[in-house]
């Protein structure tokens, strides 16, 4: 069974923008609220399944998106 991972951001702006690539990208992804214990600034992050971790991490990169990958949340 897969566990779900967040990725967590500075601004909603990037919380926004990372969902838009994950879309863009076929990686299922959706903003959620962050847990208040996470680095989030914007009180957002983004979830996805722990076996789509590696691809979203290498599209946010690509594009440019500035996050705190799972492991730092």
């Amino acid at each position: 069974m897969s566990s779900e991972r967040l990725y967590t951001f500075e601004t909603t702006h990037m919380a926004l923008w990372a969902e838009e690539v994950a879309r863009d990208q076929g990686i299922p992804a959706e903003v959620v609220p962050a847990p208040p214990e996470t680095k989030a600034k914007c009180g957002l992050a983004l979830a996805t399944l722990e076996r789509f971790t590696s691809e979203l991490t290498g599209a946010l990169d690509r594009a440019g998106v500035e996050f705190y990958p799972p492991d730092a949340a």
